[in-house]
């Protein structure tokens, strides 16, 4: 169990624009979404366990529910924080095995996938990894903004 911080003014607006409609950091946070449309983007990007509870109170989502792995788990956290207008996620989610305790980076201005892989994986050519390990919230390597969160995966 854990809370975990987000930038509330950055992150995908639900319900607005396309896939790609994302608040900038600069400006004021939106209003929050609803638990359903939180619920409806862990299902769009495929990380929503069939036992999966969201309740939003506020800026904060409340994740519950048990996840296959430690990985689907943290991408359920990234997936909901990662929503314009929420500030924390507070998730009591189960996995099969002990998970360990998941490493997130906040992307800020002048970020790449490889200054982020070079800073935490000690290499700046594994920023694949990094890509790989934050799809499908990511859809392309150059594009990150600042505010978003990033899973780290853990090194091989």
């Amino acid at each position: 169990m854990g809370l975990f911080s987000f930038v509330a003014a950055a992150g995908r607006l639900l319900g607005i624009g396309g896939s790609e409609a994302t608040q900038d950091a600069s400006r004021p946070p939106p209003a929050p979404p609803t638990a359903e449309a939180v619920q409806a983007e862990l299902t769009r990007l495929g990380v929503a366990p069939a036992d999966v509870t969201v309740r939003v109170e506020g800026d904060r989502v409340h994740l519950g529910g048990t996840a296959p792995d430690a990985e689907t788990r943290e991408r359920m956290i990234l997936a909901a924080g990662n929503v314009a207008g929420i500030a924390a996620v507070e998730e009591a989610v189960t996995t099969a095995t002990p998970a360990p305790a998941p490493v997130f980076h906040t992307v800020v201005r002048g970020d790449t996938l490889s200054k982020i892989a070079q800073q935490h994986l000690g290499n700046a050519n594994k920023y694949p990894a990094i890509f790989e390990a934050n799809k499908p919230m990511l859809t392309h390597p150059d594009k990150i903004y600042p505010g978003q969160v990033l899973r780290i995966p853990p090194q091989a």
